[in-house]
């Protein structure tokens, strides 16, 4: 198993995520050494739309790239949606991309980064019913289980949470990836 003592990956999230889809990579990055660390435009405590609680760690607006070595996108509707509209999490979710840094996506996780302007040429999956918004965004949308390009992790739904997890792990292990990266457009 990979090992990622020292790592410090943020989820970003807020209330309506999907549960399973926090909780398992979360575990997953935990228990292979990382320190995770949850970001929400909400304070205090977030809830999934299945009752998980999870306590915010860091405001959208206090947290800054450069403090994270990876990002984690959770998906559900409400959250995602949110998420779009908060453009502090959006400008976090950029810098991300801008430093190189490995992104796990999985479901509705996507929505994001449609706004944050970072998908031009990134072949990526997702829940079935984002793929228009990702290929008018510039995605090389496909159906499948797990899919991987230079750093950028996206699954379709909490059954593939087995495999977007391993290769989660695996990104986040080899660090940065100089194609994973904001377009010159949304950087400007």
């Amino acid at each position: 198993m990979t090992d990622l003592n020292g790592k410090k990956v943020a989820f970003l999230a807020t209330n309506g995520f999907e549960d399973s889809e926090l909780t398992s990579p979360w575990e997953a990055v935990t228990e292979a050494g990382a320190q995770a660390v949850l970001i929400s435009p909400e304070s205090g405590t977030i809830t999934g739309k299945k009752g998980h609680e999870a306590q915010v760690d860091v405001s959208s607006t206090d947290a800054s790239a450069g403090d994270y070595d990876a990002l984690v996108l959770p998906g559900g509707v409400a959250n995602g949606d949110h998420l779009r509209m908060d453009s502090a999490a959006v400008s976090f979710t950029r810098d991300i991309f801008a430093q190189h840094k490995p992104v796990g996506v999985i479901c509705h996780g996507g929505w994001i980064l449609t706004d944050a302007d970072v998908l031009r040429g990134r072949r990526m999956t997702s829940y079935p019913s984002l793929q228009t918004d990702l290929r008018n965004a510039g995605a090389d949308w496909v159906d499948e289980e797990v899919v991987v390009d230079s750093g950028l992790v996206s699954s379709r739904t909490p059954k593939d949470l087995p495999a977007f997890n391993a290769k989660l792990v695996e990104e986040i292990g080899e660090g940065t990836h100089s194609r994973q990266t904001a377009s010159a457009a949304a950087q400007g």
